[in-house]
């Protein structure tokens, strides 16, 4: 059964540090969803002054004072020890929390454990995406980074990781900084805005938070990506390219969890909303646990976007037979009469719960 919810979900995304924080601005920015509230948390003070509309925390007030953490990841840490009342306040009710950090850095990368740990004592579904910084940016950086991500994985429910690396892939040589970085910002806005979305806007078929905790609880390492294209086939063409995302730093080989959204225009059908499924189950494990849901978008405007998360997914040199069975699983805005009736194709082989 669907979870019973008094109004949306309440799903918190918090950034830490500069890179977290400047990341949850630009999604303030793209656009509003119901029950998403914003947060940066910095040690910075003069960067916090520039986080118009949300909501700010200043942690590690009397040990910085307000100076940021120098790219110490230890003073990072105890900024948020001290402001642990503070950092509760933000956290508290949430049903979801969303973390946005740039790793290599002092704040984000010392802190980020601490807010997550939280969050999770809390009973809060915790769900992380974090950047890695450039080469160029010096080993130190990238050692901090790496090191971070380790010790972040431990407190959450599932870590995305983005390689800001794989960005100078997709770009000429004269693409500027700026619009470089505005791509990482990007794939973590739409990401976090998409599973919000997903959640919280009625749609054809229906995913809940339920789904969400389901799918981010299966063990494993995880993706999120987001596929876009317009047209006839678009709602194909878009799953191939979330499950090819070149900034993701695992394939969709094996996922034991899959979650997928497809939003498009009223001229997309069932048949093209089909063959995305199609191709999206036949990239995961056999057994995985699919939810699916699909969300009618502008009509005006011929985009489709597949937003998909998928978890579970494999360590090289796990042993597969370390994961659970699992069956595939839908929960649409139909009876179970119309569900068997309805039912896409690449979900007919499973147990409708």
């Amino acid at each position: 059964m669907p979870l019973s919810q008094n109004g949306p979900a309440r799903i918190c995304a918090i950034g830490v540090g500069g890179g977290g924080s400047n990341a949850i601005m630009r999604m303030m920015r793209a656009r509003q969803v119901p029950g998403v509230s914003f947060v940066c948390v910095n040690t910075d003070l003069k960067a916090l002054g520039q986080a118009d509309g949300a909501n700010v925390v200043q942690i590690g007030e009397n040990l910085t004072r307000g100076l940021g953490a120098g790219g110490d990841p230890e003073m990072g840490a105890r900024a948020a020890g001290e402001s642990k009342q503070a950092l509760k306040k933000i956290i508290n009710g949430a049903d979801l929390v969303f973390l946005a950090i740039g790793m290599g850095g002092g704040t984000g990368t010392g802190a980020a454990p601490i807010v997550a740990d939280m969050a999770k004592q809390a009973g809060t579904l915790v769900v992380a995406v974090a950047t890695t910084p450039f080469t160029f940016e010096g080993a130190r950086r990238l050692e901090t980074a790496h090191s971070g991500i380790a010790e972040l994985k431990s407190h959450v429910d599932n870590l995305i990781v983005i390689h800001n690396e794989r960005l100078l892939s997709l770009f000429k040589g004269d693409t500027s900084m700026e619009e470089a970085l505005r791509l990482a910002d990007d794939a973590v806005m739409l990401g976090v805005l998409s599973v919000a979305e997903l959640v919280n806007l009625p749609g054809e078929i229906n995913v809940d938070l339920a789904d969400v905790k389901a799918i981010m609880k299966v063990p494993g390492k995880a993706m999120m990506a987001i596929g876009e294209a317009r047209g006839k086939g678009g709602p194909l063409e878009a799953a191939k390219q979330a499950v090819d995302n070149p900034l993701l730093d695992v394939s969709l080989e094996g996922a034991k969890g899959v979650l997928f959204n497809v939003t498009g225009g009223p001229s997309m059908t069932l048949g093209e909303v089909n063959e995305a499924g199609e191709y999206i189950a036949a990239q995961v494990d056999q057994r995985a646990m699919i939810f699916f849901g699909m969300v009618n978008g502008d009509a005006k405007d011929d985009l489709i976007r597949v937003t998909l998360i998928a978890t579970g997914i494999p360590d090289d040199g796990d042993d597969a037979s370390a994961y659970l069975d699992a069956t595939f699983a839908t929960q649409g805005s139909f009876a179970q009469s119309e569900a068997d009736l309805d039912l896409p194709p690449f979900l007919r082989r499973t147990t409708i719960r």
